[in-house]
């Protein structure tokens, strides 16, 4: 009919735009980075793949560098987030990375992991409410998962307890599946997908 061969005009000339778009692009991004990770995910369930990207070492300091510096004064890769998961997360998994050795107290890792053990338990009983195959909003996948799952992703690299955290660990078996996570895949996790146990306990 008329309209179908008109919607199929649109679908073409919105994919092509979309090619265009893409390639007009150019995107900096740091390996496990969740706010790099969340531009990823959004650029390929928009379609928007071609886009160039340029991958940059934390370890070599090249979110530091000159080409960098010159868009992002601050030369922060990692941006300030409003979700508290990953506030109590980091001061878990990365105590040891952030805080100098000569600075670290076991009362204060105590303490970060007892409000980790909190918040990861808020969560799972969120999602029990959800229902089992949801996603964070509901049944279809939205930005709210675009923004949370790059956080919750390290859980499991860390050694979510799977038993303790059944509905945790089944929503990131859910995402993780999706096109867009596998394109955006963090490339150091493929090389060494085996993590380490850090929260196994909590």
């Amino acid at each position: 009919s008329l309209m179908q061969a008109y919607k199929g005009v649109l679908r073409f000339y919105c994919s092509c735009s979309a090619v265009k778009m893409a390639k007009n692009m150019l995107l900096y991004w740091c390996s496990g980075s969740p706010p790099c990770w969340r531009v990823m995910i959004t650029l390929e369930e928009k379609k928007l793949q071609g886009y160039t990207s340029k991958l940059l070492s934390f370890e070599k300091k090249e979110h530091k560098g000159a080409e960098v510096m010159a868009l992002n004064p601050r030369g922060e890769v990692r941006t300030c987030t409003a979700l508290w998961l990953d506030s109590c997360s980091d001061d878990v998994l990365f105590y040891e990375y952030y805080i100098p050795e000569g600075e670290r107290h076991e009362s204060a890792l105590k303490r970060h992991r007892e409000a980790l053990t909190v918040e990861l338990k808020l969560w799972e009983t969120y999602l029990q409410k959800m229902g089992k195959g949801s996603y964070l909003a509901g049944k279809t996948f939205s930005m709210a998962d675009v923004v949370c799952f790059p956080d919750i992703a390290y859980l499991p690299r860390f050694g979510l307890n799977k038993e303790r955290y059944p509905m945790l660990t089944e929503y990131y078996e859910l995402v993780k599946e999706r096109p867009s996570v596998k394109a955006s895949w963090p490339p150091e996790w493929l090389e060494n997908p085996q993590g380490q146990d850090t929260i196994r306990d909590l």
